[in-house]
């Protein structure tokens, strides 16, 4: 008689962000089916990171950065946030010009703005500067500090005619040529073993993805996010589709991989590990 083998499966956990350019990728989680299938939890960038590098959750929409801290991570294909141009909601807010900032508040939500902050002082501003963790308080910030990074909707609040501004992800492509990757999902290794064989995580949230950017998602997403930030709904559907970039592809790797290695050299982050990805058989990981 053979042996009869029990797979030890559960609900996965998904930790993700409460801002408004993540609200395209949870389209299927929170209007569709796919919700039924995880336990889902929202919360800041920086504490999903958390999340996954202590096993609370099983899956987040990590910062990029976090890749290259928390060991036995695998991607989630061809999903990120990204930007091949200005993305408004990365910003450095000064209250004097940016070249005679010395002083940086950073915003605690960050862990990605935090190391880009630092990689383009160092790389094309000029190295020297002192950095303080804070929270996204700009007023605070500003009494204490030349500039603060703000990240996410408090950066889309911003009235940036009261204050001199830069937007990160446009000043590094700027200077590399190459979109800059802010955050993917990605899944811990081990919690593959204990997910359903017939689970395709890369298409489950490729689909949501595709969903959530759908022009009446969009219109919904819009009506539903302009009064949080006191903003119109024209406003928003640019930032998602103008501003973000949803796509981790060719041209989002190469400037990922090269964001890895100028953040390594300057000392912002450890030496981050070669790309592994999940596939629709879970191969890679078991």
């Amino acid at each position: 008689m053979g042996l009869l083998i029990l797979w030890k499966m559960r609900r996965l956990r998904i930790s993700a962000i409460s801002y408004l350019n993540t609200a395209p990728l949870m389209w299927d989680f929170e209007h569709g089916t796919a919700g039924r299938d995880f336990d889902i939890s929202y919360t800041l960038p920086s504490a999903c990171a958390r999340a996954l590098a202590e096993a609370t959750a099983d899956i987040g929409i990590i910062p990029a950065a976090a890749y290259a801290e928390i060991p036995g991570l695998l991607v989630l294909p061809e999903v990120a946030i990204a930007s091949r141009r200005a993305v408004r909601s990365i910003l450095l807010v000064s209250k004097v010009p940016i070249e005679k900032v010395q002083s940086v508040a950073l915003d605690t939500s960050s862990m990605t703005s935090v190391a880009l902050t630092k990689v383009i002082f160092e790389k094309w501003l000029g190295g020297g500067r002192t950095f303080t963790a804070m929270s996204p308080d700009v007023d605070q910030m500003l009494a204490e500090h030349d500039a603060g990074l703000l990240i996410g909707d408090p950066a889309l609040k911003i009235d940036r005619k009261r204050y001199h501004t830069l937007d990160l992800a446009e000043e590094w492509i700027r200077h590399t040529g190459k979109p800059f990757v802010f955050a993917f999902w990605a899944v811990r290794g081990d919690a593959l073993r204990e997910a359903a064989p017939s689970l395709d995580l890369p298409a489950v949230f490729q689909n949501s993805r595709d969903h959530g950017l759908e022009p009446p998602s969009l219109n919904q997403i819009a009506h539903e996010w302009a009064p949080r930030l006191d903003t119109s709904e024209a406003d928003v559907r640019s930032y998602l589709t103008q501003n973000i970039h949803y796509q981790l592809d060719a041209g989002c790797l190469e400037g990922l991989r090269l964001f890895y290695r100028y953040a390594e050299e300057i000392g912002a982050l450890p030496a981050a590990p070669e790309l592994q990805f999940v596939d629709a058989t879970k191969e890679v990981a078991l």
